[in-house]
């Protein structure tokens, strides 16, 4: 690797120096000494697993850039484009093209026709998204929100081959799912994982995948961060919300279509399921957001085998311990950690004792609430913020594991042992950002029930869906919706109430959360739209400018 960053900066001086030269003319290059550099190529193996070699550099005493030296700047170019071309090649065969249909629910009525389809029948969207070879007997791994609730599958490789594909298994709270392919073992090229922790801010990132439905699209950049969380697009049985930790930022160019595709290194070794992308405009602008690798590791075997991964999970909801929070605490304003918000009843930190946050402070005018523990680490762990902790849980715990957490009560050092569990599922919600293809809004919630509607003091004929959490930053966020935020216990499930009942989509009756989907799926990014609410019941409309889907 110090070789071929040698090479890698030469590059880089190189095209600074042709940017100097065309801006002034009177730099005289023969003054600039560059090292001389020779480059030792490497033969392709043909061991798919094998790393792709790097050209090797050894440095001479630097010498003038012009004569016959001057090629070796070009020699350098030549060297990375090779290494570059070989990743492909050993790459390439192992994403795949993933195709999808879907056939909305009928329920609601659509006051119009689609092309080819009698009245009687389902609107039907379709999506494309990608996918990787895992191994040998016919795995596909790719996003969950690729593939959910499509009702075929289809698996294009790169020799253009098609099959149909079946899901073998899936988990919303990691965004990856799993397909099987019916295909001879020879078809089947499966990756190299790379260790995620290694990865470092500034190494080379390439990304593979069918952006746009263009297949095996190669594009280049580097990693601009690390330790990104990515929300998820699902909210579990009790109302909370999670995200994915370590997530890997690149500016390598990912666009719609590319999710479930990779991110290598320079070595051809997957680093992470290309994920989403932060977009004005939805596509590229320099922002994505990749699944890493050792996640990935932990969760596609049990999806292989269970058909589904249970999560360790603590039960609370926090936020980073900032200093002017720290310091409405009574505690140093250097003082770091996860502040506990709330903690979920009956769940594993409220068995262990831990303490949710007890009053409400004003901060630059937004209301905060303060008073809970403050964990400062976990099984020795340092936890200097929120992100610290989730990441330690879903990389280095499982579920029925006990941990040590070390935490701030009243000032003073503890600490507690809590046996994990398993996260709660969320089957049951479903959320309006989870598939491609029409306008966003930028909600989870549930089809309202008789037993819902009772607790919420409305008639229990009263039908609609339940807004359980609005996304930050989306479309129904910016127009103001509300989440529900009241605990309750319904038929033995914890979930969250109180929030908006959309009852109606500019007219158009709204009994179900398959109706809003098939209502959102004929709309428009940008088209305006009015949505009829209950709201602490009573009835309103709200007007909300619909969106891009943010994944990509």
């Amino acid at each position: 690797m110090r070789a071929q960053s040698r090479v890698l900066t030469l590059v880089i001086v190189v095209l600074l120096l042709s940017m100097l030269v065309s801006a002034c003319a009177s730099f005289d290059l023969r003054s600039f000494q560059l090292p001389k550099i020779q480059i030792e190529r490497s033969t392709q193996q043909k061991d798919s697993q094998t790393p792709i070699p790097v050209p090797t550099a050894t440095l001479a005493p630097s010498t003038s850039i012009s004569g016959p030296e001057s090629n070796s700047a070009a020699t350098a170019i030549s060297a990375l484009e090779e290494t570059l071309t070989q990743i492909y090649a050993q790459a390439n065969p192992s994403v795949v093209n993933i195709q999808t249909t879907q056939r909305l629910a009928p329920s609601f009525n659509l006051p119009f026709n689609f092309p080819g389809q009698s009245p009687d029948q389902a609107p039907v969207t379709h999506s494309l998204g990608s996918g990787f070879v895992w191994d040998t007997q016919g795995h596909i791994v790719t996003n969950n929100h690729v593939v959910e609730g499509a009702d075929r599958i289809t698996v294009t490789f790169s020799d253009g081959s098609t099959f149909e594909a079946q899901v073998v298994g899936a988990d919303s709270d990691a965004d990856l799912a799993v397909l099987k392919v019916e295909v001879t073992p020879d078809k089947l090229v499966p990756v190299r994982l790379a260790d995620s922790k290694q990865v470092k801010v500034g190494q080379i990132a390439i990304a593979i995948g069918n952006p746009y439905g263009l297949e095996g699209t190669m594009t280049v950049g580097f990693i601009s961060a690390l330790g990104r969380s990515l929300p998820v697009q699902s909210t579990s049985t009790d109302g909370a919300t999670y995200t994915i930790p370590d997530v890997i930022q690149t500016d390598a160019p990912i666009n719609p279509g590319n999710s479930g595709g990779v991110l290598v290194n320079i070595r051809g070794e997957v680093i992470g399921v290309t994920a989403a992308i932060e977009s004005p405009v939805r596509a590229n602008a320099g922002i994505g957001f990749v699944i890493p690798s050792n996640i990935v590791r932990r969760v596609v075997p049990a999806l292989i085998t269970n058909g589904r991964y249970d999560h360790p999970y603590l039960g609370i909801s926090g936020t980073t311990l900032t200093s002017d929070l720290a310091k409405a605490m009574g505690l140093s304003q250097d003082q770091r950690g996860a502040l506990v918000i709330d903690v979920t009843p009956n769940s594993p930190a409220d068995k262990a004792g831990l303490r949710g946050s007890d009053r409400q402070i004003t901060l630059d005018g937004n209301t905060a609430r303060v008073g809970g523990d403050v964990i400062i680490a976990i099984d020795g762990t340092p936890v200097q913020k929120f992100e610290d902790l989730a990441s330690y849980l879903a990389t280095s715990t499982s579920v029925g594991q006990k941990v040590t957490l070390t935490i701030l009560r009243n000032g003073r050092e503890q600490t507690l042992e809590v046996t994990l569990g398993a996260r709660p599922r969320g089957q049951s919600i479903a959320s309006t950002t989870s598939r491609e293809g029409g306008a966003y809004l930028g909600i989870t919630g549930r089809t309202l029930t008789p037993e819902i509607a009772q607790a919420m003091g409305l008639d229990r004929n009263q039908q609609g869906v339940l807004v359980v959490n609005v996304l930050n930053g989306s479309p129904a966020d910016k127009a103001g919706l509300r989440g529900s935020f009241k605990p309750a216990t319904i038929n033995g499930e914890q979930m969250l109430i109180g929030g908006d009942v959309i009852t109606a989509f500019n007219g158009q009756s709204i009994t179900s959360f398959e109706d809003l989907q098939a209502a959102l799926a004929q709309a428009s990014p940008g088209q305006k739209v009015t949505l009829t609410l209950l709201r602490e019941g009573k009835t309103q409309t709200v007007d909300v400018t619909l969106g891009e889907r943010p994944n990509p």
